[in-house]
């Protein structure tokens, strides 16, 4: 499917985006005016895994992986690609790489942490499995995924006890899991919401006929 410089290019513009995340989160720090960092040092660490992962994963390979690993490792960071993305967007100024919890933080429960309580991480795992493995790097893949969990096991650790200090956290995320979603959560809040657009309907379609059913 993707060519050596398919794959490259892919690399390269990933990376690219990394920087660009790298910028956008001083300047926010910068405008927050401080905060608590989670894990401190834990941050060298994963600069040090990133660094790796884009630069093992740029080292050209002479067999490319199979059709369907290929399209599934595609899948996987295109779906992280845009976790991320929502993620900044629902943050705004409060989001960085640093795991600093600012001064002054608004408790966020809309877009994916509605979900989960750490989206991003779950970017970043899927990240860390899906690039290599789109790249035929099957070795580099397990490596640098078990480097990550060792990273972030403890950093997400110590982001959760910053954020449970922060007014109304703890109660706006009790129940909500860490990385992977609830799927009956999911399907019965789907279905809430089918059953709310049938009765707004039914109402406005017949005013008469009594209150609107709530699910």
């Amino acid at each position: 499917m993707l060519s050596r410089r398919g794959r490259s290019a892919l690399v390269a513009g990933l990376g690219g985006m990394r920087l660009a995340e790298v910028v956008w989160s001083a300047r926010n720090l910068r405008r927050a005016g401080g905060g608590s960092q989670a894990a401190p040092r834990s941050f060298p660490l994963m600069v040090s895994i990133n660094v790796a992962l884009f630069g093992l994963c740029i080292v050209p390979r002479r067999r490319r992986p199979p059709l369907v690993l290929e399209l599934a490792a595609l899948t996987g960071l295109l779906a992280a690609v845009g976790l991320r993305l929502w993620v900044i967007a629902c943050l705004g100024p409060a989001w960085n790489v640093k795991a600093v919890v600012p001064k002054r933080m608004e408790v966020v429960t809309r877009g994916p942490y509605g979900w989960i309580r750490h989206p991003n991480y779950l970017a970043v795992i899927l990240e860390f499995a899906a690039l290599p493995l789109a790249v035929g790097a099957y070795a580099e893949a397990v490596v640098l995924s078990v480097a990550n969990a060792a990273v972030l096991v403890p950093r997400i650790r110590a982001e959760e006890e910053l954020l449970d200090r922060v007014p109304g956290y703890r109660e706006a995320f009790a129940g909500v899991p860490r990385l992977l979603p609830d799927l009956d959560r999911w399907v019965a809040r789907i279905r809430s919401s089918d059953e709310i657009r049938v009765a707004a309907h039914q109402s406005r379609s017949d005013p008469g006929q009594g209150e609107p059913i709530s699910g």
